[in-house]
């Protein structure tokens, strides 16, 4: 059987290496059970041993230990979040498309044509996802009818979080604002990530909650910088 010193550190180590974990054991919403029983598998393979031979009631009480071990987001990324300015975009479209010579021509052309304009282009190995003003989904359309349709959609909106530079080198902070939205029920549909900004599609109908969600979150570490220098 797995001792309890090795069940300890495994469990440590699996939590120290998921955003998402640290954050349910922070903000105590995690089912320790739960939590439990899909982790002996990953922490028997940390021990090398049959899963098994791991006691889920040992790694349920390792998982008790580690309260008050994380903060809802780390200071570096509670920095980031907190940094940061959320902006909506309402009645966007989004359309992929099957990659190839021609399309990212054509691709190209409508970014030259439209460069005023909101168009976001992210790419795959196959494919191609364009996120715009829904008042050029005839033209953009046309413009790629000769192509494979792969999706498309109409009524979305666009959530866009502005960060500062150190988003760029601090890992877990976009994971920080999908795991709020998924908190909230909220379905990001698509995502592109532009420099400092994340910006997510959602369906127009949880604009606002996906909105009311993100300012949340970023009022929260807020708070706690300006509790701190208080």
């Amino acid at each position: 059987m797995a001792n309890d010193v090795s069940v300890n550190r495994a469990v440590r180590e699996e939590v120290d290496s998921d955003f998402s974990v640290q954050d349910a054991i922070a903000r105590d919403y995690a089912n320790v059970s739960a939590l439990a029983r899909m982790l002996v598998p990953k922490v028997s393979r940390r021990m090398k041993v049959r899963a098994k031979d791991v006691n889920e009631v040992g790694v349920a009480s390792a998982l008790k230990r580690l309260h008050g071990a994380y903060s809802a987001a780390a200071p570096s990324v509670a920095e980031v979040i907190g940094g940061s300015i959320v902006n909506v975009r309402t009645h966007v479209s989004k359309l992929s498309v099957e990659k190839t010579k021609r399309t990212l021509q054509t691709v190209s052309s409508l970014l030259g044509a439209h460069h005023e304009d909101f168009i976001q282009v992210s790419e795959s190995l196959s494919s191609i996802t364009l996120i715009f003003d829904q008042r050029l989904h005839k033209r953009v359309r046309r413009a790629l009818a000769g192509g494979e349709i792969l999706e498309e959609g109409e009524e979305c909106a666009a959530i866009t979080v502005q960060s500062p530079r150190g988003i760029i080198n601090t890992p877990g902070c976009i994971s920080a604002f999908y795991d709020q939205l998924s908190r909230k029920n909220v379905n990001v549909e698509d995502t592109v990530s532009c420099y400092t900004d994340t910006i997510m599609v959602v369906s127009m109908k949880d604009a606002g909650r996906a909105f009311e969600a993100l300012t949340e979150l970023i009022g929260e570490e807020q708070r706690k910088f300006a509790g701190e220098s208080g």
